[in-house]
Formats: C-alpha cells, sequence, structure tokens
C-alpha cells in the first residue's frame, strides 16, 4: 500500500479515537506506533522507541515546563488572585461593568504568573464570581467574563503552550515571550472595551460598584506590588538577558514561594499539593509530546506533511489566503480538543506548509512569500495560532473554560455562559484582523530588545 495513503488512514484513524475520548496522547502514541510498524517493520519503531523518550525529555527548553507550572499552582495557592482583583477592584471597580472589568485585569495579572488558562479561569473564578452575584450582574456577562478572561493566561508570559511551540519549531523562547507581549495587552484592552460597550447598550447587565475609600484605596494598591516585583524580575529578567528562562522560572517559584509563605497561605500541605499536581501536569504535557513525537515520525515517513505543503503550495491561493485557512482550520480544531493537544497535533501539519509557502527556510524577506524571513515567519505565526488555540478554550462543544465557570456557577445555564462568551469571541477575531493585517505589532518588540 502506498505510504502517503497509509499516513492519511492514519490521520483518519486519529480523528476516530480522539472522538472516542482516547487521551490524546495514548491516541497519537498508538498510531504513531503501529504506523512506524506498518512502513518500516516493528524492529525501526523499537530502535526509535528506544532512544526517542530520553532525546524528546532531555531538551534543556523543556526542563522551563515543570518550573511554571508549579509557579502557577503556587501562585494559586497563595492567595495572589484576590489581592490582584481588590486592587483592580478599587481602581475599576466604581466604574458601570468595573467588577467586569477588575475581573479581566485580574486574570492578566495572574495569568502572568501563571501561564495557564484553565487555572486563571478556575481561581479567578472563586474569588470574583462572589462578587459579581453580589452586585446583580446578568448571569451572561458575569459567567462570560471569567471564561473569556481566563485566554489570557496562555498567551501573556510566561506561557506554557508558548514554550511548547518554541519546542516544536525549534524557536527561541525568550523571543516568543517578547512577541507575546504587545499582542497580549491588545487582549486586555479589547476586553475592557467589550465589557464598557456591552454595559452600556444593556445597562442593567453590569451595574457601578462602591467607591473606595482612601484606606482601602491604599492597602489594596500595595497588595498588589509584590505581584508586579514578581512579574517584573522574572520576564523582566528574561527580556533583558539577565537569565534564560528556566532560572528565571526558578526564580519566580522561590519568590511566590516566600510570598504565599510570610502570608501564611502556603504551609506544608500546601506545598505538598502544589508538588503533586505539578508531577501529575508535567507528566501529562511530556507524555503528550512523546505521543505527538511518534506521530510527526509517522506522517514524515508516510510523506503526509510535505504532501499538504505541495498541495498548498500549488493551490494557486496567495499565501495570506492559505494563513486563514489554516487559522480557521485551528478554530476548528480547538472545538475539539484541549489547547496543548491541538498545538502538539497541528503544527508539525501547518508549519511546513507556511515554510514551503514562504519560500523555504532560509530566504530574504524580498524573497518570501509573506514579505517576511523564516524566523519572523516563525513568530509572527506561533503569536496567531495561540490566539486562535485562546478561541477554542471559549467555543462549543468543548470550550473548557466554559465548563470549569459552569461548574462553579451551578444556577447558570452553560448556554448563557457561552452567550456570554460570544462579545469576547467577538474581540478576540478583531485581535486576530489587527495582527494579521500588521505584522509589525508581533515582530516590533523582538526586534528591539533583540537589537
Amino acid at each position: 500500500m502506498d505510504a502517503l495513503l497509509i499516513g492519511f488512514m492514519g490521520l483518519g484513524v486519529l480523528v476516530v479515537l480522539i472522538a472516542l475520548r482516547m487521551p490524546i496522547a495514548y491516541s497519537m502514541i498508538l498510531v504513531g506506533g503501529v504506523g512506524v510498524s506498518i512502513l518500516n517493520g516493528t524492529d525501526i519503531f523499537f530502535n526509535q522507541l528506544k532512544t526517542l523518550a530520553y532525546g524528546q525529555f532531555s531538551i534543556y527548553d523543556l526542563s522551563v515546563v515543570p518550573m511554571f507550572v508549579l509557579m502557577g499552582n503556587l501562585s494559586t495557592k497563595a492567595g495572589l488572585s484576590r489581592a490582584l482583583f481588590r486592587g483592580a477592584s478599587v481602581w475599576l471597580g466604581w466604574m458601570r461593568g468595573g467588577v467586569a472589568m477588575s475581573a479581566i485585569a485580574a486574570c492578566a495579572g495572574f495569568g502572568a504568573v501563571c501561564g495557564s488558562s484553565l487555572a486563571t479561569a478556575s481561581t479567578m473564578g472563586q474569588v470574583a464570581l462572589p462578587e459579581l452575584k453580589r452586585y446583580n450582574y446578568a448571569d451572561s456577562l458575569a459567567t462570560g467574563t471569567l471564561a473569556a478572561g481566563g485566554v489570557l493566561g496562555i498567551l501573556i508570559p510566561p506561557s506554557v503552550v508558548l514554550v511548547i511551540y518554541a519546542v516544536i519549531v525549534e524557536a527561541n523562547i525568550v523571543t516568543m515571550f517578547m512577541a507575546a507581549m504587545i499582542p497580549g495587552i491588545i487582549a486586555v484592552v479589547l476586553f475592557l472595551l467589550t465589557i464598557a460597550i456591552y454595559v452600556r447598550l444593556r445597562p442593567e447587565s453590569g451595574p457601578a460598584g462602591e467607591m473606595a475609600s482612601r484606606v482601602e484605596f491604599i492597602d489594596a494598591t500595595i497588595n498588589v506590588i509584590p505581584v508586579l516585583i514578581i512579574f517584573g524580575l522574572v520576564i523582566g529578567g528574561i527580556y533583558f538577558g539577565f537569565f534564560n528562562p528556566t532560572p528565571a522560572a526558578a526564580i519566580g517559584v522561590v519568590l511566590v514561594w516566600l510570598y504565599g509563605t510570610l502570608r501564611r497561605f502556603i504551609r506544608l500541605n500546601e506545598m505538598k499539593e502544589a508538588l503533586l499536581e505539578t508531577a501529575k501536569t508535567t507528566g501529562m504535557i511530556y507524555l503528550i509530546l512523546l505521543g505527538a513525537e511518534m506521530l510527526k515520525i509517522f506522517m514524515s515517513r508516510g510523506g503526509v506533511p510535505q504532501a499538504v505543503a505541495e498541495w498548498m503550495g500549488n493551490s494557486g491561493l496567495a499565501p495570506m489566503t492559505i494563513l486563514i485557512l489554516l487559522l480557521v482550520a485551528l478554530i476548528f480544531l480547538g472545538m475539539l480538543m484541549d489547547s496543548l493537544s491541538m498545538i502538539l497535533l497541528a503544527i508539525p501539519f501547518f508549519w511546513p506548509v507556511l515554510v514551503e509557502i514562504n519560500g523555504g527556510d532560509y530566504v530574504s524577506a524580498a524573497q518570501a512569500g509573506y514579505g517576511m524571513t523564516s524566523d519572523d515567519l516563525k513568530i509572527w505565526f506561533g503569536i496567531l495560532a495561540l490566539i486562535v488555540v485562546e478561541l477554542g478554550l471559549i467555543t462549543p462543544p468543548v470550550g473548557m473554560n466554559v465548563f470549569v465557570i459552569s461548574a462553579m456557577a451551578k444556577d447558570v445555564p452553560m448556554r448563557e455562559t457561552f452567550i456570554g462568551v460570544m462579545p469576547f469571541f467577538g474581540a478576540e477575531l478583531v485581535r486576530i484582523t489587527i495582527l494579521v493585517a500588521f505584522p509589525a505589532i508581533t515582530l516590533w518588540l523582538p526586534r528591539v530588545l533583540s537589537g
């Protein structure tokens, strides 16, 4: 049987296994292992398996993953979310829709020290949802705001998914963190504008909160300073070259632990729970990475990525049209699986297509199909892909953030939460359009800081 046909059949089997709810890691390992065995024999497969796990997991850049995961788990237990929400509330809560805006600002701040969308949505939901209910916010706006705010954790550095993308396409993690900053800020601004417009059109949905006293204002603002210091030392240290991401993440872990310990939020039991949660999450991520690598080997031997890249390149479609089609495909994939799995499954197929259309790995900006070098394309597409991955967290039928918030707001139908996230979905489409039309927005900060 033709190797290419076997490769496409393997993709079909993978989709069926995922639809049957088999864990994505096991699905990719099974399809990749069986596929390589069919194409090249079991001896080749076992010889590769013998060294594959070590070769994959010994990559130094991946050592940052457990550090950032632990930093996020400790941040959840250290009470940073409550300090951030209270600080944002004294600044924004007095306005119409201000409590919802405070939740968005706090989600952005917590995502900056957490790096996980689900953790951001879950933690901020526990803190902000009671306040939104206390001020009689519309159910759809309250739950929709928290579900959408959670997606900020995936892009605002540090981001575990951004690290994984950088490892897959062999990009510089620091450069990807630099590129993510401005698009992340744009997301926060657009979300705040979305709430402002929403409550202007429907004033009863988001009443104004109480004006904080001078003492409350000063106290809440001071309590935010430790979070700003942690973020500044970790991300600022990375941006300005004082240390690499892994040491920076380790410093972040120590600082968050010190903060939580001094505030008496983190004791021995909390530390033990954070370490166990980190081990489970990291093990899951690494297993998915192994499965993705096995699937990648099978697909490469079957010639699937090369065939797709050749077909796209010969389709006659404009490079920008192909990019938009790939982003739309990612949106649909996001409706079926979680963000990390989507990145690991889709990027090994999509990236060779863009490289082929762009004119190859080593081209000048004048020759490139997208008007940029391959390295710039790698950065630009990575940020766009992660934003589209964000959309998958709030779109049906999966919408993991929506499920997380709905589990907390048991009295709010899930349909209301999905309705509530639609304005934010529209804001994300606006952000994607801006970044596609003006790649310099994404590339400007890496060029400035690297130059």
